[in-house]
């Protein structure tokens, strides 16, 4: 994939970004600069990429999906911070500096995530689009998010973790398509509102989006036994000193390798299959298991 539509949308999210931070009132001096060092730290944009490509592809206007793009980026910074914590995670290092409750204290890393959470539903609310488009997409975001999706992803994973019985591969997947996939798929689908999409379109790129969220997951896991931690951003082999359930752990390296492939050619079979210009999401799908981050 040539990376430069990639970069380019993570430049224009960031500047968006780092302009609503600095726009907000001046309440405590630390807490803006631990969210900051959350929302701002890095990164490869994914969930913004697949707003602005989305609904660019289905004709909406790029200056109105800054707020969307945004939205989802500000959730994602706050469940790192939140999954970093000793409670969780207990990592140590993102994106190769310092968590947020390292660089700063384990409060006001709570506090960050939670401001960056609150901050998201409210750049959705200030975007241009209708009434009904602002509350069917903060109903997505938030069900994304929560219990449904993210947040409940994130408790599996947990009682998962460092489980001696060990998990089926369909339980794991049940973990990723929450933890990991849902904000994925509320991405695309936030692009779709935005578009006024059709609900044959809509269905076609939810299906794009569960496999590519899936294949996002089975790579990563990959990527902690293959990669390095200089590359990573994160200590290599972390997964596997935390004793998670993984795919190469549950399938061996291989037959995982062979997993993503398979999503992959799924989600492509989806785009095919859709009356627009598909080749940047398509890229993209074969981008998600061949990158090194």
């Amino acid at each position: 994939m040539d990376t430069s539509q990639l970069h380019a949308h993570k430049e224009r999210v960031n500047h968006y970004l780092a302009k609503q931070l600095t726009e907000q009132p001046l309440v405590d001096e630390r807490l803006l600069a631990a969210m900051e060092h959350g929302l701002l730290l890095g990164g490869k944009r994914v969930r913004p990429f697949l707003v602005y490509s989305v609904g660019q592809m289905l004709g909406a206007n790029i200056d109105e999906l800054d707020p969307i793009a945004g939205s989802i980026e500000a959730i994602h910074a706050y469940s790192l911070i939140h999954d970093d914590l000793p409670a969780m995670d207990d990592d140590s290092l993102r994106r190769g500096r310092p968590t947020c409750h390292i660089q700063f204290d384990e409060a006001t890393a709570i506090l960050a995530g939670d401001a960056l959470q609150t901050l998201a539903f409210e750049l959705l609310t200030t975007s241009n689009y209708q009434p009904q488009q602002q509350v069917d997409m903060v109903k997505v975001l938030a069900k994304a998010s929560g219990y449904q999706g993210m947040c409940g992803g994130q408790a599996l994973d947990i009682a998962a973790t460092d489980n001696d019985n060990g998990i089926s591969l369909l339980q794991l997947e049940q973990i990723h398509r929450h933890k990991t996939g849902a904000l994925i798929c509320a991405a695309v689908e936030l692009g779709a509102i935005a578009a006024n999409a059709p609900k044959e379109t809509r269905e076609l790129l939810a299906t794009f989006s569960q496999n590519i969220g899936l294949a996002f997951q089975v790579h990563d896991d990959i990527l902690d036994i293959i990669g390095d931690t200089a590359t990573l951003g994160k200590p290599q082999g972390s997964d596997l000193a935390a004793n998670k359930s993984t795919y190469p752990a549950l399938l061996g390296l291989e037959e995982a390798k062979s997993k993503a492939q398979r999503l992959i050619a799924q989600a492509i079979e989806a785009l095919e299959q859709l009356p627009y210009d598909y080749q940047l999401l398509k890229e993209f799908s074969q981008y998600i298991i061949a990158r090194q981050l």
